[in-house]
């Protein structure tokens, strides 16, 4: 992509750019915000650096050799929160200059920024590129500092301190210093105090006096003074007021490293500098489709929509989806509008709206199609909807159309407040994939973590592995632990259930390397994880692997974590029993067998969460039929061809079953988040011979045990798939299903 650098002088900024030529990309301009007043030393500003801004100007004019545009910043306002639309912020400096950026050079795509670990600054850019429709790159976002700090200095970051504010760093010792003259101090602090070893909490700023960047010369400072801002104080507060200072010229560009075969000299000899000066029209935001647009949807009778519901009252799942796609029907982006309209419609009815939802499941018919697919999401799922952060998201392909269904599927998680903590990062950088749009990488809600999709891609490059099916496990995995380190937990401790979603793509022996790895990357990490003394409890998850008609970007397999993230750390992981399960028993026949437990995987958190993965396998279901019979196992035989007769014992038996594993743990139907029933669209049995059934054996259940509250509508949601299990080298059960019970 051709970048626009905003650049500060200092170390980060700098070393940002050439992380982007590292990674491919083209510096074609540098966008500067200045001091609309020479005489000031600094502006009270947490956005912009300002202090030594006299050199700094003088290294963008002459020594990269490119384009730079300025602006005055004219504006110090700081909102409390960037949730909203703040138009005093002091951002809006930056609105005006990358505006005036993209007029002037169209084919800028992308915006570089330094940013290390600050939220703050983060979330401004991205607001701003969000708004110019640029993308964000910010390549040292969430980098071990320790780790950073020393990749600089290796690579030739030439920086001096020209600020100081922290305790430890005294302004006549440490001001006009080199990093690498400091940096066994500054490891020195973080071990006493806990400093940010790279300045990330404005413990000191930096001017980068020369780097492999500056193709024409590099800024010797001859002379400055310190002036101190708070003499006296704990930690004296001193920045460096540059006196007199020269160019001197450089004949050769200097590369990263031996190995390294960069060329610097591609940024040019002529530069050119252009200032900015007032403000520019107001903001150019992409324009909303308009309700008349959105609404000129092909009706859809109502005996074709499908609507599910769980039945708890502070956070409980919708689904909606349509009984055969529209014969004239555009294709999935058209009956995914037909379901979001009708999903809108629903919260609207219980007074939610899309800024209540948590997570959403979107499934579509064909993977082909997902950049349409994408463009009706973001009409009615958008940031301006959604102040406390948009919802996170996973994205799958199910044979949709070979069910006799629409060709698109919602599923959304709901709660009735808004106490959620979003992670929603748009910046390309080495951390985590980006999620440019409205979905976000992960919402943390009443303790419990719901993380979008990951697939194995690079973050760096947004591309996937191409080492093949196990490596794309890998990283995903990889992913995943960074995205859960946000919020100091992790997944090899933390989880509580995995769903793996593997692509028909994926050879069988491919599938057990998946497996493999997954296993000894969750051990390694654990091991790893109770090496640092973590506090948590130690959490074993239950897996479930989904074998899907496709991925996004074709990817082979995308993980899907759900993560407990305790309040408290010394939560129990604990179980307890309760026999009132066993008057369902009794009632339909069922007693209690050993096999039984071979068909349950459980993962409890004693009186908060209880995730059941429910496995029906042929063998299963030769069990449960020959004891309905009286006939002999082995004499049984159905190879996916189950009877609408046996399938209704099946799915008495799937009820039974699930009430046993939440009742024995404390919890009710009540408490279920969801339910979802996975089923192989190569069955004999109809997806909606398969609704009625399980219906019934709810609403059997309800009668029998007063307790268990169903409701008329279904609390379950069937989903076709192509097959799925307990495990990636047997994803051919029957019936598969999963449950996730909450208590508060």
């Amino acid at each position: 992509m051709k970048v626009v650098a905003l650049v500060s002088g200092g170390k980060d900024s700098c070393y940002a750019m050439m992380k982007c030529i590292q990674y491919g990309h083209e510096i074609v301009a540098l966008a500067n915000l200045m001091p609309a007043d020479d005489s000031v030393d600094e502006l009270d500003s947490f956005m912009y650096q300002t202090v030594s801004w006299a050199p700094n100007n003088c290294q963008l004019c002459r020594m990269h050799g490119i384009a730079v545009i300025q602006k005055a910043n004219t504006r110090i306002h700081k909102a409390s929160s960037f949730l909203e639309d703040v138009i005093g912020d002091e951002v809006e400096d930056m609105f005006v200059l990358l505006n005036e950026v993209k007029r002037q050079i169209p084919s800028i795509t992308a915006v570089s920024s330094g940013a290390i670990a600050s939220d703050y600054q983060r979330l401004r850019v991205e607001s701003v590129c969000s708004r110019l429709g640029l993308v964000s790159l910010a390549y040292l976002w969430k980098q071990d500092q320790s780790l950073l700090l020393q990749e600089m200095i290796t690579n030739g970051i030439l920086a001096i301190t020209v600020k100081v504010a922290a305790i430890g760093l005294e302004p006549s010792k440490h001001l006009g210093k080199e990093i690498a003259f400091l940096n066994t101090h500054l490891h020195k602090l973080k071990e006493l105090y806990g400093i940010n070893v790279c300045g990330e909490g404005g413990e000191y700023e930096t001017l980068t006096l020369d780097c492999p960047l500056f193709v024409n010369a590099r800024i010797v400072l001859d002379e400055f003074q310190i002036v101190l801002h708070s003499p006296g104080s704990i930690a004296s507060v001193g920045v460096v007021h540059p006196l007199t200072f020269h160019l001197e010229n450089k004949e050769t560009a200097i590369s990263l490293s031996n190995n390294d075969k960069t060329n610097y000299s591609s940024l040019g000899k002529n530069g050119s500098v252009f200032e900015v000066q007032g403000d520019c029209p107001q903001r150019s935001d992409a324009t909303c489709q308009s309700n008349a647009e959105r609404t000129n949807l092909a009706e859809v009778s109502d005996d074709r929509i499908y609507i599910s519901r769980t039945k708890k009252d502070n956070i409980f799942s919708i689904c909606c989806w349509l009984q055969e796609s529209c014969k004239n029907s555009a294709g999935s982006h058209e009956d995914l509008a037909i379901v979001l309209k009708h999903i809108e419609s629903q919260l609207t009815g219980y007074g939610f709206g899309w800024e209540h939802v948590l997570y959403i499941h979107l499934y579509i018919a064909d993977m082909n199609e997902f950049a349409t697919v994408n463009e009706t999401y973001v009409r009615f799922i958008t940031q301006d909807k959604c102040p406390f952060g948009v919802p996170s998201r996973s994205t799958i392909e199910l044979p949709m159309l070979q069910a006799s269904l629409g060709r698109a599927y919602i599923e959304v998680l709901v709660a009735n407040d808004n106490s959620k903590n979003v992670l929603h990062v748009q910046s390309i950088s080495s951390w985590a994939p980006s999620c440019i749009g409205p979905y976000s990488q992960a919402t943390l809600h009443k303790e419990i973590l719901h993380m979008a999709g990951q697939l194995g891609l690079d973050p760096a490059t947004m591309t996937l592995c191409n080492e093949g099916p196990s490596a794309e496990m890998e990283q995903a995995l990889e992913n995943s632990e960074a995205v859960a380190n946000v919020f100091n937990c992790s997944i090899s401790i933390s989880a509580i259930v995995f769903t793996i979603y593997c692509s028909r793509n994926t050879p069988l022996p491919e599938r057990l390397k998946i497996q493999e790895k997954q296993d000894s990357f969750l051990e390694q990490m654990r091991l790893l994880q109770l090496e640092k003394g973590s506090k948590c409890k130690v959490l074993y998850p239950i897996f479930l692997y989904v074998l899907v008609p496709d991925l996004p970007k074709r990817a082979f397999v995308e993980v899907k974590p759900i993560l407990f993230v305790p309040e408290d750390t010394e939560t129990a992981v604990t179980s307890v029993q309760n026999p009132t399960s066993f008057t369902v028993a009794n009632c339909w026949g069922f007693q209690h067998a050993q096999w039984h437990d071979s068909c349950i995987q459980k993962c409890v958190v004693s009186g908060k969460i209880c995730a059941v993965i429910l496995s029906i396998t042929e063998d299963h279901v030769a069990k449960i039929c020959s004891e309905s019979l009286g006939v002999n196992v082995k004499d049984v035989d159905y190879h996916n061809s189950v009877a609408k007769g046996d399938m209704e014992r099946v799915s008495r038996f799937c009820v039974y079953l699930l009430d046993k594993g939440i009742m024995e743990n404390g919890f009710s139907w009540e408490d279920t988040m969801n339910l979802r029933i996975y089923f192989p669209t190569n069955s004999s049995i109809k997806l909606e011979t398969l609704s009625l059934l399980f219906k019934n054996a709810m609403n059997e259940l309800a009668e029998m045990d007063q307790t268990a509250q169903i409701g008329k509508e279904p609390i379950f949601n069937i989903v076709p798939v192509l097959g799925s299990g307990s495990s990636a080298a047997s994803m051919n059960n029957i019936i598969t299903c999963e449950l996730f019970a909450r208590k508060f």
